[in-house]
């Protein structure tokens, strides 16, 4: 989708200057789209078709931008509140968009809503931490490595002590509780938003995998592709189910 576009600036930047303007850019682009004068950028085209079509809301994209821009820092998240926020601003903006393509219009969509893209963005923190430990970087919320006792260092050496363990499996547990909280609405959520939702799917196989190896977060198959994962997503989609 365009706007995940964003998404690709934080990784593909070594200045935060360059960064920024680059956010900049996608600040005005979508002023522009929705002035009805897009640049002549195909995804920038492709965005104000979909803004047309579906009419979505504004805000959501730019809380989209807004939070990547402040997470141009690259610093540790300060508690798993933040980490939380960032993901509402992103991921759960992402599906209130998504659900605008929908069609769907429900207080009980968005709440779940919420909660998976919570999730996602949780998960996403876990998956992405063999990478950035690579980098010598650890976003890990440090509220819970200092509960803990684990330092960023840790991290960096790979350090597969009980307290490590015990550091993911409380962030873990966290994107578990959104998951749940997400799926107790499911009778309440309209069918027509559960395509949004597949995404559910995935984030329980990596939770339920990460588990299996005792939350070691430097497991080698937890890099590894699911090859069921496809065939999954089409059960639960069959059964109406998220």
């Amino acid at each position: 989708m365009a706007i995940s576009k964003p998404d690709k600036i934080k990784d593909s930047v070594s200045e935060k200057t360059i960064g920024l303007m680059r956010m900049q850019f996608w600040k005005k682009t979508v002023d522009d789209i929705y002035s009805d004068n897009p640049p002549h950028q195909p995804v920038a085209i492709e965005l104000w078709k979909a803004v047309k079509r579906h009419n979505l809301t504004k805000r959501w994209l730019m809380k989209i931008i807004d939070e990547r821009e402040k997470n141009l820092d690259d610093k540790a998240y300060r508690n798993i509140q933040e980490l939380e926020n960032y993901a509402e601003n992103t991921q759960s903006s992402l599906l209130y968009l998504t659900l605008e393509i929908l069609g769907v219009k429900d207080l009980h969509a968005d709440h779940a809503a919420s909660h998976i893209g919570k999730a996602h963005g949780i998960v996403t923190c876990l998956r992405a931490t063999p990478y950035h430990t690579s980098r010598r970087r650890v976003f890990l919320p440090m509220d819970i490595c200092m509960l803990h006792g684990v330092s960023q260092e840790d991290f960096l050496r790979k350090n597969q002590d009980k307290n490590v363990r015990d550091v993911i499996y409380d962030i873990a547990s966290q994107a578990h509780l959104h998951l749940k909280h997400a799926r107790s609405l499911h009778k309440s959520v309209p069918v027509k938003a559960f395509p949004a939702f597949l995404q559910t799917v995935a984030l329980e196989d990596y939770l339920k995998k990460i588990q299996q190896v005792n939350f070691d977060i430097f497991h080698p198959s937890l890099q590894q592709k699911n090859t069921l994962l496809p065939l999954s997503l089409y059960i639960q989609s069959w059964r109406r189910r998220y």
